[in-house]
C-alpha cells in the first residue's frame, strides 16, 4: 500500500507541476505570477519532478514549437515522424537538450516572455541531482515494496515527466476524439480526464492554447486543474488574464 500511495503521489504532483506552471503558465502564459512565486514553483517543480526535472524556460520553448509547427518535421514531438513512442522519445529529447544548451537555433518568437532561472537550472539539472533522486527511489522501494513487481515502477519514477508528455504526444495524436477540425492530427484521449489531470483534452487546448480550462466543450470534459487556477488566481497567487478565461484564438 506505502509503494502505490507514493507512486500516486509522485504521478499527480509531477504531473500537476508540469501542466500548472510548465504548459500553462511558462509555455501559454495563460496566467502570470511575481517572480518570488515563480521561484517557488520551480523548487516545487524540482521536488515534485525529481530525477525527470526539466527545465521550464526549455520546456516552454520547445512547446511553442509544438503548437507552431504540429505535424510538421519541425514539430518536435509528432507521432508522424517517429517510428515509435521510443524514438519520439529520443527525438524530443535531442531537441529539448538542443534548446537547453544552446546549440540549437529558435526563432525569437519563441523565446519572449519565457521564465528563465539559469543558475537554478544549472544545479537541478546535474547527474548528481538525477542519481541522488534515483537513489531514494529505489531505497524507498527496497523499504517497502512487498511484491518484486513493484520493483518495475521505479523507472517510471525516473522517467516522469517524458512518460507524462509522451502520453499526451504520442497518444493523443493516434487516438481520442475531436470537438474542432484541425490541420493536425490532435485529439482528446479520455472523455473524462482524472488520469492526466485535463492534459489528454488535446483537441480542445489546439484550438484554444492559452485557454485555462482544458476542458468544458463537452459536458463531461471536467479539467481538475481548472478550479485550482481559479483558487490560486482568488488568492492573489496567481492573476488569470482575462482573455485566457474565453475560447479565443492566441498564438501560443
Amino acid at each position: 500500500m506505502a509503494v502505490l500511495i507514493f507512486f500516486t503521489a509522485h504521478w499527480y504532483l509531477s504531473l500537476f507541476s508540469q501542466t500548472f506552471f510548465y504548459h500553462r503558465y511558462a509555455s501559454h502564459a495563460a496566467f502570470t505570477m511575481s517572480k518570488s512565486a515563480e521561484h517557488f514553483f520551480y523548487i516545487f517543480s524540482y521536488i515534485v519532478q525529481g530525477a525527470s526535472y526539466m527545465s521550464p524556460h526549455a520546456y516552454a520553448i520547445m512547446h511553442r514549437m509544438h503548437h507552431a509547427y504540429t505535424d510538421t518535421e519541425k514539430d518536435p514531438h509528432s507521432p508522424k515522424f517517429s517510428k515509435n513512442v521510443f524514438a519520439m522519445m529520443k527525438r524530443t529529447n535531442n531537441i529539448y537538450m538542443g534548446i537547453y544548451d544552446g546549440t540549437l537555433q529558435v526563432e525569437e518568437k519563441f523565446k519572449k516572455n519565457v521564465p528563465s532561472w539559469p543558475a537554478f537550472d544549472k544545479w537541478a539539472l546535474t547527474w548528481t541531482s538525477s542519481i541522488g533522486w534515483s537513489l531514494l527511489y529505489g531505497g524507498y522501494y527496497v523499504i517497502f515494496a512487498t511484491a518484486w513487481w513493484m520493483y518495475l515502477l521505479i523507472p517510471i519514477h525516473i522517467l516522469m515527466g517524458p512518460v507524462h508528455g509522451t502520453i499526451i504526444n504520442w497518444f493523443a495524436h493516434k487516438y481520442g476524439y475531436t470537438n474542432f477540425k484541425m490541420n493536425n492530427t490532435s485529439k482528446n484521449l479520455f472523455p473524462l480526464d482524472i488520469f492526466m489531470l485535463g492534459e489528454s483534452y488535446h483537441n480542445n487546448h489546439h484550438k484554444y492554447p492559452a485557454r485555462i480550462n482544458f476542458g468544458g466543450v463537452r459536458w463531461h470534459e471536467i479539467d481538475p486543474v481548472y478550479p485550482v487556477i481559479l483558487l490560486l488566481d482568488l488568492m492573489h497567487v496567481i492573476q488569470v488574464k482575462e482573455t485566457s478565461r474565453r475560447r479565443v484564438d492566441l498564438e501560443f
